[in-house]
């Protein structure tokens, strides 16, 4: 009986252990509104993501990146954003650019392709754009487009799994469609820190 219960002792030491590592090991995520990007749709992003990290602080709207604006389409590169957003955190951190302008980047053959979302994989940055999102789930689309470049940068690629969180927008918009990170992918980033259910 003494055995069994130093065994049971020992294992919910080892759980609480264990999270307290995965806390640790979560980067903190820095999330910086550009441009004229409203606070309290910023707050609600931070709200959103401190119930998946404790580690996440909302900055103060800065402008966007000195020649980031690509004026024949009249939008951001979100190239150009990722690469200077990145230089403004430490190691231990990832930043998140929230915009409502329309972004775009190089892809394949095409110059300037649309999109809602871009970020490095495994990175330190990524930005994400409400400008292609539908009115009506503008918030809950949102979240899950943050969410999903957040993923980028903690390393995990597109995922075939069509309710998936990862799933490949492929030039349109699935976010209606996507529910959760399927099984892989939230195993993927548990082991990275992040507190999902």
């Amino acid at each position: 009986m003494k055995y069994c219960v130093w065994i049971l002792l020992f294992s919910l030491l080892s759980c609480v252990n264990r999270n307290e590592d995965s806390i640790k090991a979560q980067k903190v995520i820095v999330i910086q509104p550009l441009g004229n990007f409203q606070q309290k749709q910023a707050q609600k992003v931070f709200a959103e993501i401190k119930a998946i990290n404790p580690k996440v602080v909302l900055m103060k709207n800065i402008d966007f990146p000195e020649n980031s604006f690509y004026k024949p389409r009249n939008r951001y590169r979100a190239d150009s954003i990722i690469k200077n957003l990145k230089n403004n955190i430490g190691s231990d951190s990832v930043i998140v650019g929230l915009s409502h302008f329309d972004i775009s980047t190089t892809k394949n053959n095409i110059k300037d392709w649309g999109v809602m979302g871009l970020g490095y994989m495994p990175g330190k940055a990524c930005v994400v754009s409400d400008f292609r999102l539908s009115k009506k789930h503008r918030n809950s689309q949102f979240y899950k487009l943050v969410l999903h470049e957040l993923g980028h940068t903690a390393g995990l690629p597109h995922c075939k799994i069509k309710t998936c969180l990862m799933r490949d927008a492929e030039g349109g918009n699935p976010l209606n469609e996507e529910k959760d990170f399927c099984k892989n992918c939230k195993g993927f980033l548990k082991n990275k820190g992040w507190q999902l259910i």
